[in-house]
Parts: C-alpha cells; sequence; structure tokens
C-alpha cells in the first residue's frame, strides 16, 4: 500500500470531495509504524506504546492520510459510565472485556474538511465489531471515550451520536489507590448493541452465607500462607509487608490492581531459584528486602532507606550494611543462577554482546575507585565512579550480563594503600583499562557457554580502540561507533616514498600518496547516496532516519588497513553517528540496520535501573557493596521482565531504540 506522507499541502471541502474514503486497519502490518509516527508528531499526547489489546485505523482519501484512530481496553472503574450501565462490581469483572476505549482520534492538520470527524467515527465503530471479532474472538457492545473538556466539546462525538453520560473525578489509577491530578474529562459513550444491558447486566445475587458470616465477624478469611514450608514463613511474613511498588515500573508494563496483588507471592516464587547462596534464613530476609527495595517507591533506594522503610529500626540498617557490604553469603553463585535464568529466556542465535560503560557521579574521594575522570553522565571531568558492563541482545530480549569498576591506576599506588583496605579491595586486582575490563568480561561470557553471540556492539570509547577491534573480530563481528573525525580511506591508496619537495629531510619511509578523509567529510559529500528506512519502534514512535553505508580503508598507524563497512545514521533532528563493522561485503543493507540498533537495549537497562531501580542510589563505599548492589539491580530487572511474560503485557518483544 502507497502512503504519501510528504504531501501536506490542505485538502479542502466536504466529505465528498475526498471520496473514496478509505479506512485501513493498520494494527500488526508494516503500516502500523506509519500510524505510530503520525500521531507521535500530531496528537497532542503524542505516541506511547500501548499493551494489551489494541487496534488502530489509518484513513485515506487515495493515498492522502485523512486521519488515524486507535482503540484499547476499558477503563477498569469508570463511575459515570458504570452509572449508566446499571452493573454490579460482579457483571463489572465478568463482562469487561466487551467494552472498548476510543483513545485516540487525530484529525491530521493538513485537512480542513466538514463533517469529516463524524463521518471517521461513524464509519470506523461499523468495522470496529467485526475487526475487534476477529483479532481478539469477542465482539465489543459499548465504546467510551474521554473528552479534555479544558482543550474539546465533544462536538465531533456528539454529531456521531455519542452520548454523554458525565465526567471524569480527576484521578489517576496509582498502584492500588487513586491519585488526584485534577484534569477533568468528559465521559462519551456508544453502545454497539441496543439491547446491551441484556447480555451484562445481571440481577444483584445475595452474598454467599460464608461470606456474610466473615464480614460480620470482620475477620478475614484464613491465608493460605500458612502453608508454605517454616524455612520461608520468615520470608512470607516480611513480603506481607504492605509495598508501594514504583508505579512507573507498574505503568510500563501495564499492570492491573489484580497483577499488582500477585507480585509479593511472585518474587517469593522468583528468589528461590536464589537461596543456594544463602547459608541463613536471616540472608534470605535480607535479600528479598534488598529486592523489594529497589522496586519499591522510595525516593532513595540504598541501605540506610531501605532498612528503615522494611525494618523500621537502626539496628535494621546495620544488619543490612553488614549483609551488603561484608556478609558471608555467595554472590558468585546469585550471579551464575542469573545467567542460568537470563539465558533460558533470551538466548539466541545471531544476538550481540554489547559493551559499554556507565559512570556515577560521587562526592567525597573514600568510595572505592573513585576519581576525577570525564563523567559521560555530566559531559565533563568529575569526581565520579566507572563501571564497564556488559549486556546481551537478542531477538526473544534484553538483559545485562557482567560488571566490574574501572579502577583509576593512582588507587595502586602507596598512598592509596589504606583506601584499598578500607574499602576491601581484592589483594590480587592489578590495574586494567576499560577496554582490558572489557574483554576479560566478554570472555568469561564466552565461556560460560550460555549467551552465543555473532555480534559485539560497543560506543566510540571502545570503537577507537583499533586493538580492541582486533580482539573482537577474531570470534565475532563487531559493529562499533566511532568519533566523526575518524580518518579512512574511500578506496586503497598506492603506499611509496613521496618525492622530495627541496627542504628538509629527504623521505625515506613509505607512506600513502593520497591522505585520509575524515568520515564527517564523507557525510558532507553531496554525491553519497542516502535512503531513508524505518529502523524500528522507539518508545515514542518509529524511529526514521536516513542511512548511508559504504566500503572504506581503515587508517592504522597512517597507513591502509583492511577494508571495512562505513555506517552513517542521520537523525530527524540532524544529528549524525558514524559506525564501522568488519562484518562480510556480501552482507545486506537490511541485516546491518537491524544490527545498528541492536546495541541500544543496554543504554535503556541503564536509564530504567537509574531511573527506577535505584542503580545509581547506592551509598556504599566498598568493593563488595557496589558489585552486589549492581548483581541486584541486575536481578530485579529480570524479575521484571519474566512478570512482563506472565501476565503477557507487550509479550511480542520489541526493544527501544536510540
Amino acid at each position: 500500500m502507497f502512503i504519501d506522507l510528504f504531501d501536506k499541502t490542505t485538502i479542502t471541502g466536504s466529505v465528498k470531495d475526498v471520496k473514496p474514503i478509505n479506512i485501513v486497519l493498520v494494527s500488526g502490518t508494516e503500516e502500523e509504524l506509519i500510524w505510530d509516527d503520525l500521531v507521535h508528531k500530531y496528537h497532542y499526547l503524542s505516541y506511547k506504546k500501548m499493551f494489551g489489546k489494541r487496534v488502530k485505523y489509518l484513513v485515506l482519501s487515495k493515498s492522502r492520510p485523512l486521519a488515524a484512530l486507535s482503540f484499547n481496553s476499558a477503563s477498569i472503574k469508570l463511575k459515570a459510565r458504570d452509572q449508566y450501565i446499571g452493573w454490579s462490581n460482579t457483571d463489572r469483572k465478568k463482562h469487561l472485556h466487551r467494552i472498548v476505549n476510543n483513545n485516540r482520534f487525530l484529525i491530521f492538520p493538513w485537512v480542513k474538511v466538514k463533517n469529516l470527524a463524524s463521518f471517521t467515527l461513524s464509519h470506523t465503530l461499523d468495522r470496529l465489531v467485526e475487526d475487534w471479532f476477529n483479532i481478539y474472538n469477542v465482539k465489543p457492545l459499548l465504546v467510551e471515550t474521554f473528552i479534555e473538556l479544558n482543550r474539546y466539546k465533544g462536538i465531533s462525538y456528539k454529531a456521531a451520536n455519542w452520548i454523554y453520560v458525565g465526567e471524569t473525578k480527576g484521578y489517576t489509577k496509582k498502584r492500588e489507590s487513586y491519585k488526584y491530578h485534577g484534569n477533568v474529562k468528559g465521559v462519551y459513550l456508544y453502545p454497539l448493541k441496543k439491547d446491551f444491558r441484556k447480555i451484562i447486566v445481571t440481577k444483584k445475587q445475595k452474598k454467599p452465607k460464608t461470606q456474610q458470616k466473615c464480614q460480620k465477624n470482620n475477620k478475614k478469611k484464613p491465608s493460605h500462607s500458612r502453608t508454605h514450608k517454616k524455612k520461608t514463613r520468615g520470608s512470607i511474613e516480611m513480603l506481607n509487608h504492605d509495598i508501594e511498588w514504583d508505579p512507573n515500573i507498574i505503568d510500563d508494563m501495564g499492570l492491573t490492581i489484580e497483577n499488582v496483588k500477585q507480585l509479593p507471592l511472585e518474587l517469593l516464587k522468583f528468589h528461590t531459584r536464589f537461596e543456594d547462596s544463602f547459608s541463613h534464613i536471616s540472608q534470605i530476609q535480607h535479600s528479598l528486602t534488598y529486592l523489594q527495595g529497589l522496586m519499591s517507591n522510595l525516593d532513595r533506594k540504598n541501605i540506610e532507606s531501605i532498612a528503615l522503610e522494611f525494618y523500621k529500626d537502626t539496628k535494621g540498617v546495620r544488619n543490612l550494611q553488614h549483609y551488603m557490604q561484608k556478609g558471608t553469603w555467595d554472590d558468585d553463585i546469585m550471579h551464575q543462577n542469573y545467567l542460568s535464568i537470563l539465558s533460558s529466556l533470551i538466548s539466541s542465535n545471531k544476538s550481540m554482546i554489547t559493551i559499554d560503560e556507565s559512570d556515577f557521579p560521587k562526592k567525597g574521594n573514600e568510595s572505592v575507585a573513585v576519581g576525577r575522570q570525564y563523567c559521560g553522565r555530566l559531559g565533563k571531568k568529575e569526581n565520579c565512579q566507572a563501571g564497564v558492563f556488559l549486556g546481551y541482545t537478542s531477538k526473544k530480549g534484553y538483559g545485562l550480563l557482567e560488571r566490574q569498576l574501572y579502577v583509576p591506576e593512582k588507587w595502586f599506588s602507596d598512598e592509596y594503600e589504606e583506601r584499598r583496605q578500607k574499602c576491601v579491595m581484592p589483594d590480587d586486582l592489578n590495574f586494567m583499562t576499560k577496554t582490558e575490563i572489557a574483554l576479560k568480561l566478554l570472555e568469561n561470557v564466552n565461556n560460560t557457554g550460555l549467551f552465543p553471540a555473532q555480534w559485539v556492539g560497543c560506543d566510540s570509547a571502545f570503537g577507537c580502540n583499533k586493538e580492541f577491534l582486533d580482539e573482537i573480530g577474531k570470534k565475532h563481528y563487531y559493529f562499533a561507533d566511532i568519533k566523526s573525525n575518524t580518518k579512512v580511506w574511500l578506496e586503497r591508496p598506492e603506499v611509496g616514498i613521496p618525492s622530495y619537495k627541496g627542504r628538509g629531510r629527504k623521505p625515506t619511509k613509505e607512506r600513502p600518496l593520497v591522505n585520509p578523509v575524515s568520515v564527517s567529510d564523507i557525510a558532507k559529500d553531496p554525491s553519497l547516496t542516502w535512503r531513508k528506512v524505518i529502523l524500528g519502534d522507539g518508545a515514542k514512535g518509529p524511529v526514521v532516519s536516513e542511512i548511508a553505508c559504504l566500503r572504506v580503508i581503515e587508517s592504522r598507524d597512517d597507513l591502509p588497513g583492511q577494508q571495512i563497512w562505513l555506517y552513517i545514521r542521520k537523525h530527524t533532528d540532524g544529528k549524525i553517528r558514524y559506525a564501522i563493522s568488519n562484518a562480510p561485503r556480501d552482507i545486506s543493507l537490511k541485516e546491518l540496520n537491524k544490527v545498528s540498533i541492536m546495541r541500544w537495549p543496554i543504554e535503556q537497562l541503564f536509564e530504567t535501573g537509574k531511573s527506577e531501580l535505584g542503580m545509581d542510589h547506592y551509598e556504599t563505599r566498598s568493593w563488595n557493596g557496589w558489585n552486589r548492589h549492581m548483581l541486584y539491580v541486575f536481578i530485579a530487572q529480570l524479575f521484571l521482565f519474566k512478570i512482563q511474560l506472565k501476565f503477557k503485557k507487550n509479550s511480542n518483544f520489541e526493544f527501544t531504540t536510540g
């Protein structure tokens, strides 16, 4: 299907002037990315990836887009709607899936066609019943939508015979309660079947006598948790703590209130996979506490804040500090178990191991490996710690694999001996550059055999090191970012002794007779061929870029090296990134495009780790404390990934691209 995205000339007139109008179901097709891109650009709410049931429509006049609509699952509770229907809570739980929410409706800004909105709404609803049934095997009975009253009057919906039933109360769901935001919306409904109440509204039933008796005595029903084995009873009691989960985590995964209620026992079940790391029940409790703390709604997710929240006293703080820094439990076994579980979920052929560093600004000079060095997070030299990390990306998912602190060379001097002892640094630890650390971690991962990878991806901090890439290239194809001033040749230059120009010493060493050019100069060449492609689906819609890809000769010590791929990507904001690859000559551009975005999940893992799981909140100074904190962040991410799979939220894996 051809859709003209570039013609933005104004379309005027009436509906009959733009006929024939074609309403196209784009869900699950290549055109869905076009829908995502248009809604992201032109809808005032932008685009946010939808989870669960949804359908999307594009409305076209010939090849010109006129409008976009989408529908997804209905709101769990909506007072105005529920009063209009007149159903009980039991009815609502049983039949809520028969209601659909119209969550996006957009007439594009270049379209000025009278009555198009009401026409589009009416004719799309005619399609909705059949399409929803074909996809989800459910025939919807009612459609709901919300109108922001401070922006719109709902005229189009009224003209299409939607029914105004009241207003929202200005609250949004926050975990198991609701938070007031003050943005009151009008509620409109459209019955798709006139006698819908006969299907979804039943007579009120009396409560069972056992339930009435239980309520009368104000007693809760017996808990099944008493049947768990004695050795985990303390853990169960701890998990019954009324934890406030981080709302960003819950919202990102689209969990329902019922899903959230299951999280504590899901966490307990998940955590049993790591119990061979411990020798005592108290260690299991500390471990569960720390994991819960990282996923909670605490402002600071460090040892002290977590302990005070869950243990309520300073003794708990000391115990948790000892557990994380000096505890005798085996974090190596925990790490091995973590890798085994992660491998079973995401290991796949033609995958990528990603190498990156993440920096953590720190005040003071006592924390392990802290020093004044370039901090990528701040974009300047600052007091910070730098960690080298390995991640893994496959068609099944992604996760972090390895981590190690980079220790500045001065920390190995006699001057720092006392600090090394205070930070309990290993006696056999020697100075290693970041590239040496990365190669060691890569070797560790390869030796496990758990994560087969055809590719290794890295940023320019590693990609500009030719010796590093040579080591990578022995077992893998690399796709490495480089800096814009990197020099290459477009063709292999002739090498010889330059002619003497009559000044200075006569040349005696062979050198290229043609100078190399920077990759940024190549990107400026007007003869360069660019291709506009959609690389994937990002957090804010499709990632559209212009790509140029060509074979070049690398420069090694001012001499020509091997022939490699130069991959140039121009973002929509004009920013340009450069990468090189040792992939074979006959690899397709489609494959390179796919590989180009496989490194970005590690950035996403850092982002969610720091914004939601307290990856940078640690306040421990020891070597063990840092490593164990990072391992728990890894495990928290793994738990959330398993929850996502269990409740089938966005079960078709897609990672956010950069």
